[in-house]
Order: structure tokens, then sequence, then C-alpha cells
């Protein structure tokens, strides 16, 4: 096996002709600028033909279930092995996936629970015991007299199939009727089932009436059903005088001998919230449920109630007035009032209904009007079957902002039925075992012991879930709970789930690519994550990790830095060997930085901020303790602390939704809080984040910035468009007008291809210009509207600056390093951190008011040292305007440069939620308490400091709230 990994004249996306070795079965990391190649080597190069390989040795048949991978452009790649990419995408946003779904941990738990767990009675508490054929006999004849009971012993459960030996079983033995998927069948009848659909199948015992003398058919027919039915009855129960049927089930295993709670078989589906046998029947296994806001029906409801209502309303319910009328005559209320100051009783009549009680009449313009003699539903049903029933689309989205989400009412939001969360081992149940901390659950399982028989039945499967629990904790996800959902994981978190997955495979001689897998982890779990990159190294493989990370990179045996620029000044290698050769190369900007050559100085002096916070109190959701927090206004804010610690909790799921709730109409239950006080002083709150700027290539700098309407504008005024009569639209590839029709503005076709991959070729109508010819004839300067769009940002500001519209928007790109991309590059093509720093561009450029607040989670995500220095450089921007920055980060460079500081821990999980110390930097560096303190610790001195003291609370020495 060759001893490198050779690639040749790699060309895509922006490399130039790039030809590097990389050494087999070593770490190696790709590093460098934002922008400038790192991904495009390692995943569009590397791993796409790794893959590519794989899939092209499968028959065409095979292929064409499989996504397909565009051939990487270089002209050769020698010794590649099979390729896995662990990528920083998440890991699916299905609201059934968790933690221990995607881990397979929940697959083991369900077998562990339905082979050794013990069902206690949901009712009493006590233990569930066998149940005799004497005890179901004594619990029925409690029944009223001429009681009329079916016995069913169930053959068939939720199966496919035909089951035609089952059936035909049951007719040699003298059976006469089945029920069938809930009908009853003849078997002497001609019938077949069908093969490919799922079947329950249940045998007639016996037909009874109660009636004294029965009890021992009764017992007769229960034997012959149990014995049928392996250990199991069901039972109709249609009581005289009443219409439904009750359906009772009584087995010889699971059964309350108080109560008579009996529970079906504890099979593994029983404890899965994805299977009808064993989902919460209320919301379907979700933990959710869905319904209309009365807070955003009324959104202000210090008004009337005509103009306290969402205008959707009285749109999508125009008679509505005349029910509003008829309730407030009955509860003695005036709609002329405020909708606050309305009788409470009124206000629930009018959400939830007038239950049996019809409206009666209303009275208007000295007029009685008939109203419906019917009962009043209420807003949210009557809003519910608006929206259910409406054929405009745009009438069910406008419905749609009014409604949340909450718990579940009937499981708590566990998903499970009610039999699944009654059923212990070690005394615990599945939902305790799920709400547990990875950490916690591997201690909880590591001092498990089972008795007997059981412990022999567990052992194999408590060590398949220790060994998954241990492989997460290695990768520095302890503090997860096994319930999380997969959709509210970072990528940094979903990657390291998959790492852990491929360490537990064991695979060798295998080609892992990774995608920042440091991203989320404070620097004190990093040695973890490099343990495991190592141990998959000393297993065979070669391990390419594209970082960012200080500790990572000098932990590689092998450095490729690439540059020397971003985008169009990027695609070069510019140093690579061990981390010592690469920090003694003068070109690498990486190794200058890793000498400490360069360094991203603090600032001069901390901003003391403008005099007034803003404050949570009492936020407890998740794992937080309660917590009072103040946040000047006017600063860089950055809130801190260990993987786990309630940082997200925090500032995301309550300080921005709860802001966003009263400033921007945000729909997202804010986490459980007292109140946030001091939102008053904000005009508006805003989260960027890193995702892309649009989901189609169509979307572009200059659309998401707003600089392509002045451009367009600029070439409606030219007097070769205003001859021919064109504005504005005509220079739009988006609307039929200007744009070329053959593609649709899109510049090129896509050609589906049966075994191959798509084929994105060149429309051959405009040459993939987008504009028809009639507008590509419009020139400014010699340059049609396609032109301008394919000039980088410098070329654009130097052809455009005499426009001032375009020139301030133009220069807002420049100053956040932006001047290599081109002005209609796709947006999909950007990386994460180019994204921001668009959307960071699209802020500045407004009309700044100084009430705004930013919030940012992990922002220099996917960002070199050199584009951490430019990002505080804008971040510095928006607070000298008088805007509040508030950011989730660890990395030391952005905490050395913030005003403030909050510090939660002291660990993950369990162990976190508190503020360990909050204050400067200095006060941060200073607490031996805080463990992003000592790494602070390390740290250049730092500069002057308004005096302040640091306080556990978060509030001492900062201004009193107004």
């Amino acid at each position: 096996m060759p001893a490198c990994i050779r690639i040749r004249g790699a060309r895509n996306h922006n490399l130039k002709n790039v030809d590097v070795d990389i050494p087999r079965d070593r770490l190696v990391v790709i590093t460098g600028l934002s922008g400038s190649g790192k991904s495009t080597l390692a995943f569009d190069t590397l791993y796409a033909e790794g893959q590519r390989r794989y899939v092209e040795s499968l028959s065409a048949y095979a292929r064409q279930f499989l996504e397909q991978t565009e051939k990487p452009d270089c002209d050769s790649i020698d010794g590649l092995s099979p390729a896995i990419a662990i990528e920083q995408r998440g890991v699916g946003r299905n609201p059934r996936s968790t933690v221990a779904t995607i881990t397979e941990i929940a697959d083991h738990l369900r077998l562990l629970y339905a082979r050794v767990g013990t069902p206690i009675c949901y009712e009493c508490g006590r233990p569930i015991t066998a149940q005799t054929v004497q005890q179901v006999v004594d619990r029925l004849l409690l029944l009223p007299p001429e009681t009329r009971l079916e016995l069913f012993a169930p053959v068939v459960r939720d199966r496919k199939g035909e089951h035609r030996e089952a059936l035909d079983e049951l007719r040699r033995r003298g059976f006469v009727r089945v029920r069938v998927d809930g009908a009853l069948r003849e078997l002497a009848d001609d019938w077949t089932l069908t093969r490919a659909e799922r079947h329950t199948i249940d045998v007639l015992v016996d037909r009874l009436v109660l009636r004294p003398g029965l009890e021992r058919r009764l017992a007769d027919s229960l034997e012959v059903a149990f014995a049928e039915g392996r250990g199991v009855v069901a039972l109709d129960v249609r009581r005289p005088g009443v219409e439904t049927v009750e359906t009772a089930f009584f087995s010889q295993r699971h059964a309350c001998p108080t109560c008579g709670v009996s529970y079906p078989e504890l099979a593994p589906r029983l404890f899965s919230f994805n299977s009808p046998h064993g989902a919460c029947p209320d919301c379907g296994g979700l933990g959710v449920a869905r319904h209309f806001d009365p807070t955003l029906i009324v959104p202000q409801p210090e008004l009337p109630l005509g103009r306290a209502l969402a205008s959707v309303v009285a749109r999508a319910l125009p008679e509505l007035g005349e029910a509003a009328l008829a309730l407030a005559e009955r509860h003695g209320a005036s709609l002329a009032e405020p909708f606050t100051s309305l009788p409470e009783d009124w206000k629930r009549a009018f959400f939830e209904g007038t239950e049996a009680e019809p409206l009666g009449r209303a009275r208007t313009g000295g007029r009685d009007r008939a109203t419906s003699p019917e009962p009043f539903p209420g807003m949210l049903v009557l809003l519910a079957k608006r929206q259910r029933e409406t054929t405009s689309a745009r009438l069910r989205a406008e419905l749609e902002a009014l409604v949340v989400e909450t718990r579940c009412r009937a499981c708590a939001g566990t998903r499970l039925r009610r039999e699944a969360r009654h059923v212990l081992v070690g005394g615990r149940s599945i939902v305790d075992v799920g709400g547990m901390a990875i950490g916690e659950a591997r201690r909880f399982f590591g001092q498990l012991a089972l008795d007997g028989i059981h412990e022999e039945i567990g052992r194999p499967i408590l060590r398949e879930i220790l060994a998954r629990l241990g492989f997460l904790v290695d990768v520095g996800l302890d503090y997860l709970t096994l319930e999380r959902g997969a959709g509210t994981l970072s990528g940094g978190e979903g990657q390291r789930i998959r790492l852990a997955t491929q360490i537990g495979s064991g695979l060798t001689g295998v080609l892992y690519v990774l995608d920042e897998p440091s991203i989320g982890l404070h620097p004190r779990d990093n040695r973890q994550l490099l343990a495991t990159l190592v141990r998959l190294r000393d297993l065979g493989n070669t391990v390419i990790v594209v970082e960012h990370d200080r500790d990572i990179i000098l932990a590689a045996d092998h450095v490729i830095d690439m540059g020397p620029g971003a985008g169009t000044h990027g695609g070069r290698v510019v140093a690579t060997g061990t981390p010592a050769e690469v920090m003694a190369a003068p070109a690498s900007l990486t190794g200058r930085y890793l000498a400490g050559v360069e360094r991203i100085a603090p600032p001069a002096e901390r901003r003391p901020g403008n005099g007034w916070v803003i404050e949570v109190k009492g936020a407890r959701a998740n794992n937080l303790r309660g917590l009072d927090v103040r946040i000047p206004l006017g600063t860089l804010t950055c809130v801190t602390g260990v993987s786990g610690s309630g940082k997200s909790t925090l500032v995301i799921d309550t300080l921005y939704r709860a802001l966003a709730r009263r400033l921007g109409g945000g729909r997202d239950e804010p986490g459980e809080h007292d109140e946030v006080t001091g939102w008053q002083l904000l005009d508006k709150v805003i989260q960027i984040d890193q995702s892309p700027i649009g989901r189609t290539p169509r979307s572009n700098p200059a659309t998401y910035t707003g600089v392509f309407d002045p451009i367009r504008e600029l070439f409606a005024q030219l007097p070769e468009a205003r001859a021919r009569g064109y504005g504005p639209g005509r220079f739009s590839f988006n609307v039929p007008g200007g744009r070329c029709e053959a593609c649709e503005g899109a510049g090129a076709l896509t050609i589906e291809m049966h075994f191959l991959p798509d084929v994105l070729v060149s429309c051959e109508v405009c040459e993939g210009r987008r504009y028809d010819r009639e507008t590509l004839a419009v020139r400014y300067k010699g340059l049609s509207i396609a032109d301008v769009l394919d000039l980088t940002i410098a070329e654009a500001l130097d052809l455009l600056s005499p426009v001032p519209a375009i020139r301030q928007r133009l220069d807002v790109l420049h100053e956040v390093g932006l001047d290599y991309l081109r002005l209609g590059q796709p947006g999909t093509t950007l990386s994460g951190g180019e994204a921001q720093r668009v959307r960071l561009a699209r802020e500045l450029a407004k009309r700044a008011t100084g009430r705004t607040l930013y919030v940012l989670d992990e922002p220099t995500t996917g960002l070199h040292f050199e584009d951490v220095r430019r990002l505080l450089d804008v971040l510095g921007r928006l607070v000298d305007a008088g805007n509040t920055v508030l950011l989730i980060e660890h990395n030391l460079d952005v905490i050395r440069s913030a005003d403030y500081v909050i510090d939660l821990g002291p660990g993950g999980g369990e162990t976190g939620g508190r503020i360990v110390v909050a204050g400067t930097p200095e006060d941060v560096a200073r607490c031996a308490d805080s463990a992003t303190g000592a790494f602070l610790a390390e740290a250049v001195p730092s500069p002057k400091a308004p005096a302040r003291t640091p306080n556990p609370l978060g509030g001492a020495g900062l201004p009193p709230a107004s």
C-alpha cells in the first residue's frame, strides 16, 4: 500500500491546480482562511472521489438508489482508501429522532425493559403480578347481570403476511370466527389477506351473557382463550342499556390484583414512541400538542376586542363579531372596554366555548339579531376548523402563524403511553433513563445489579449500552440527555455523535474526513476529543480534519495550510509539514498565529456600557437553577462555560425567544423563567447564524444585502434602457421580462441522469448569463448587467462607487473582508463563515438605531484566526453604534476581547446551570472555580477595565435597571 495519498492537479471550485501528498495512517489537519479551499480539498475532492469510486463498483441497479457524486476536477488521486465523511451538518430535523435513537441506545433500552423490566400498577404503585383464571372470573362476575361478553384470543399482532397456516390451524381445531383488523369473519368463507399489509387476528373463543350459574363455562372459556392467546385474553364488554363496547385486556403475567389494571405483553415495541403500540395516544409519540395560542390571537390586549385581535382572525371568521357580542351580553361585559378588562369567565368562553349552552340572541342597533342556536365552540376550535377546511394556501399559512407547540398533557412530554412509563429496571423507568445525561446514564448502568435469570438475560444488552455510552463520553458528549431532540443538536455535537459511532464500528484502513469536530467544545474538553481522534488513527485509519483549533493543529502529525487568501485569492497550498514546519514557514498566516508572531490583541479599554441592563429573572429551563442574569446594554457580552452548562438554554431558548415574542412576533415558546426586565430599552432582537443565505443558487450576496436593487435602478436609468422603456424589473433574473426564459434566469439547466449524478449544463440560449439578448444590450461603462454580477466586490466597488446607494453596501462588504466574492456568486457555495459575514454586512448597512440586541451562537465556527480578528472588528462596530452584542463562545480570543463575561457551570448537565462568575475577562481569570478562567489566566495581560465588582449572581457593579 502506498505511504501517502497523492493528489495532482486539483481544480475544484477555487483550487489552483493543487498538488499535495497526504501521509496515510496519520492525523492530518487542513487549515486556512475561511473560503481558502479547505473543505473543497477535503470533502469535494478527497471524500467525493473515494465515495464515487465505491459507488461505481456497484451494479447499475444499485447505483440508481444511491446519491451520486460528481467526479472531482483533478488530474489524478492515488493511494485513496474507502472514505467516510463525518460532516458538520445536522443529524436530521425529524421530531422523532433523539440522541438515544440515532446512537441505537434506544433499541437496546427497549429490549432491556421488555426482557427484565418489572411493571408496576399506574393506579396504586404495586408490582404487577400473574393473573389466574379464577381472578379473572371473579372480576368479570362483578359486572352487571345481562352484560354480554365476547372472549378473543390474540393470534397475530400487527404483522405482515397472509397468515394462511395460522388460519388453517384454527379451522382444524374447530374455531368458527376470527376478528381480522377489527372486523369479524367466518373461517368457513373463502377470503385471503393482503400479503404486504399488517394484520391483527383474534380468534373468537366464546360469546356469553352474564347470568347466575355461568361460572364454570366462563372459567373453561378463559382457559381455552389463555391457551390460544399464549397467556393473553381480549374481552369485548357490552353492558345492558349501553351502546358502546368496552375492551378489557387480561394477562396471566401482567395484571394488578388490587386495581385490576392489566398490561399488554412486555415487548420492545411497547417502549417505542415511534410505534403505535408504545406511543402516547394523544400526541402520537411527538410529546407536544399543537394548538392556537390565545396570546397570538389577541396580540394587543390593551385595546378593545375589535382592534386587539390579529388581523387574520377577522378575515378567517367574518361572523365572529355577533358571537362575541352575544357572549358579552350574557356576561354583562362591554366590547368597548380593553380586552384585558373583560371578565375572566367571558375570556374563557370566548376561547374555549360555551359547552352545552346556546348563545341566544345579540342586540345590535337597537334590534335583536338571531344567532346560532348551537353552543359557541370557542375561538380555538373555530380557527382550527377554518385552517383545516380552507382552500386558500395563504390563509392557511397566516393562521399557522398563530399556532404554537406545547408539552402534551397526557404524557407530560415523555411521548410514551402510560403502561410503558410504569415498567422499572433498577427502580428507574425508561423515561427516567431518557432524562439522564449520558455521563449519569453510564454510571447508572455501570452500577446496575440484576438478580438471577435477569442478570443472565440482561448482561449482553447492558454490555452494548455501556459501550455506546462510553464512546459518547469519550468524545465529550457526557452532558447531553438521551431524550435530547436531534434537531436541537449543533453541527459539532451531531458530528461527534457520528464519530462515536465510527469508533464503535472498529473499521481499519479507512479514510475519515471530519469538519471541525471541536465545534461547541470548551477548551477543557479538547483533550477528550484529541484522544478519540488519535484512537481512530491508531486503529489503522487516515484521519483528515478540517480545523482551526490551536490545540488540535499542534497535536496533528501533518498540517496543510491553504491560502494565502480567500476565494479567488486562495486555493493554493501555502505550507505543509509538521506543526513546527508550518510555524517556520514565513508565507503561512496560520503559522505566524501559532508561533505568536501574529495575535488578536484585546481592546485598549473595556466599554462600560450605556448605564442600562436587561435582566432575566428565575431562568430554570432544562438544567438552569433559577438564574437571575443581568446583561449590560451597549457592550460586547460573552456567555461562556463548559459544554452542557446551559449557555444555549439561557441565551437562545430563554432570553432570545422571550425578546423575539415581545419585539418581533416570535412564535417559539421561551424557556421557563419568571420575567425579563429592561426589554423596553430595545427596539429589535436579531439572531445571526452561519446558515446559508439561500437554499437555491438564485440567492447571492447582491440580492441578500440589497445592493442588487440600486444596481437594477441604475441600469433602468441608462439612456438605452429608457429608450426601450425598461424598468428595474427588466434587470431581474427572478421574474419574467428580461431573464432568459429557456433557463428561467438560472443560467444553467439540470439534466437528470438515470444511473449517474444529475449534470448541470450551461444554458445554450443565454450561455449562462441569465438574461435575454435585448436586456444584455443595455450597458454601463461597457458592462452588461450579467457582467456586473460577475464582478468581485472589490471590482464592483471601483466601478460603481459614484452611486452612493451602491457604494454604501459595497463598502460594508469590503470592511467585513469579502472583497473576493463575486456579486452574483450563488449563496449555496458560500462557507458558513462567509454567510455569517454577509448577514453582518446587511445589518451594518442598515440605519443604526443603537437599540438592537444581536445574538450570535458560536460565531467563530469555521473561522481562521485572521477571520476571528475581522469578525471582532465588525462586532465592535455594531457595539460602537450603541447596540448590544451577546455571544455564546468558547474561543479564548473572543472571550478576552469581550467587555463583560458570564461564565456558567461549574460542570455540564446536572452539575451545571449556575453562574460561576460574571464580570470582565480579568474577573473571570481570577476566579479559581471557573474552568474558563483557568484558560484565560494563561493569556497575555489584559487591557485597562472600568471598576466593576464580580458577582456570582451577575448583577453587582452594574448600573441599576430602570
